[in-house]
């Protein structure tokens, strides 16, 4: 017997306040996500990112970034909860990095080592802390 709704694809859902959906393994439903946490910081605009970024991850980052570069000149992008990334968000720093002094704060090992292969440490600043990035 097949029910009703098993051959249904949901679809991914996001909320107005810039959170995210994402799915509850094996169900249907869409659970909503808290939205990037901002503030401000040493005339630094800072967007706290945490989690993993890929492509089925990165909207919510890509639209807090792009918001911030709007409205800011230097934006601090607080890595320190960033569990995995790959070309995705390389491509994100690099856009963003075209639309405002964006630096990067406590980059993880991996998300460091990607820097560092990629030759984005030496176009980025990078600082130990959200207030070294802000000051630098």
């Amino acid at each position: 017997m097949v029910c009703a709704d098993e051959g249904a694809v949901p679809k991914r859902a996001g909320n107005a306040d810039g959170g995210a959906g994402r799915w509850i393994e094996g169900s249907m439903h869409v659970l909503d996500e808290p939205p990037l946490a901002q503030h401000a910081e040493s005339g630094a605009w800072v967007v706290a990112a945490h989690g993993a970024y890929d492509m089925d991850s990165i909207e919510p980052l890509a639209n807090a970034l792009a918001t911030a570069a709007r409205r800011h000149r230097k934006v601090v992008l607080d890595a320190s909860g960033i569990t995995f990334a790959d070309s995705t968000l390389v491509n994100l720093l690099i856009l963003t990095h075209q639309s405002t002094d964006l630096r990067v704060a406590a980059p993880a090992h991996q998300l460091q080592r990607i820097l560092q292969l990629t030759g984005l440490d030496t176009v980025l600043k990078i600082g130990m802390t959200v207030e070294d990035a802000a000051a630098c």
